[in-house]
């Protein structure tokens, strides 16, 4: 997971002080994504079934895989 202190954030604020955007390195931003969608795709399979390492490992040599 990615470790949002390490980054070097930029802000930009309205007159006020507040602030209203962030600016970020791309390689950054994108990898913030990456696990953003790696977070949904682990919410949507939350509650399938699960395998042993011994089932998968005979399904994969089963169906050719391995």
């Amino acid at each position: 997971m990615v470790d949002v202190k390490r980054f070097k954030l930029r802000f930009v604020t309205d007159k006020k002080g507040n602030k209203t955007e962030v600016l970020m390195k791309v390689k950054d931003f994108e990898e913030l994504l990456e696990d953003l969608h790696d977070i949904a795709v682990v919410a949507e399979r939350r509650n399938e079934k699960t395998l042993s390492h011994e089932n998968l490992l005979k399904d994969l040599r089963q169906n050719g895989i391995l």
